[in-house]
């Protein structure tokens, strides 16, 4: 599989686990928490504000001397586009009115698509995503170890996102404590590698 081709479907995948948190209703990543919550304020699509979201997060990466690749500008693109066009069809729209022990499992599968998606366009080499990006440049603003500027960046954002009423619950929890791990395996299963260290801007 090619490194463009690898990045598409790692793209496209991760998506569609967004979409399905969001069907199963029971709950969604910080940053989609933040997504959900303007989304709703605004009255856009979540696609759509998920696609601005991440721009103004990569224009800050930029300014704070991350430098983006193709990766990441499809990043942009991609996973709200394929969110957009999936809520736009009736695949499980009813999801939500379901019991709780039949939107627990398409949680837990989103959680898996979002995990083999980020195994894949981080395996490509292609670039970062935007809040990636933006965790790497908190921590060389900082000086704050990786972990820790991601911690805060997410509890921010969800913070945020609770406050404009997005859609947070026992998903939240799961995608939280579940998504590293998932991430880990994915990348063995799929024998892909990470990046070995973040792309910066000259000095």
């Amino acid at each position: 599989m090619t490194a463009m081709l690898k990045l598409l479907v790692g793209l496209v995948l991760f998506g569609v686990g967004l979409w399905l948190g969001l069907q199963a209703g029971l709950g969604v990543a910080p940053w989609d928490v933040l997504t959900g919550g303007l989304s709703e304020q605004l009255g856009t699509p979540f696609g759509r504000t998920a696609i601005g979201i991440s721009f103004v997060v990569l224009l800050v990466a930029c300014l704070a001397g991350v430098r983006p690749g193709i990766g990441t500008l499809l990043n942009v693109v991609v996973i709200g586009a394929v969110v957009d066009l999936l809520l736009a069809t009736p695949l499980l729209a009813r999801l939500a009115d379901a019991p709780v022990a039949a939107r627990l499992p398409v949680t837990l599968l989103g959680i898996a698509c979002v995990a083999a998606g980020s195994a894949l366009y981080l395996g490509a080499h292609l670039g970062p995503g935007p809040r990636d990006g933006l965790m790497v440049a908190i921590s060389q603003r900082t000086g704050w170890r990786f972990g820790t500027a991601r911690a805060v960046l997410e509890c921010t954002v969800l913070v945020l996102g609770v406050l404009l009423g997005g859609p947070v619950g026992i998903g939240t929890v799961l995608f939280a404590l579940g998504i590293g791990p998932a991430v880990q395996v994915a990348f063995r299963v799929l024998r892909q590698t990470p990046v070995s260290r973040p792309v910066e801007a000259p000095a």
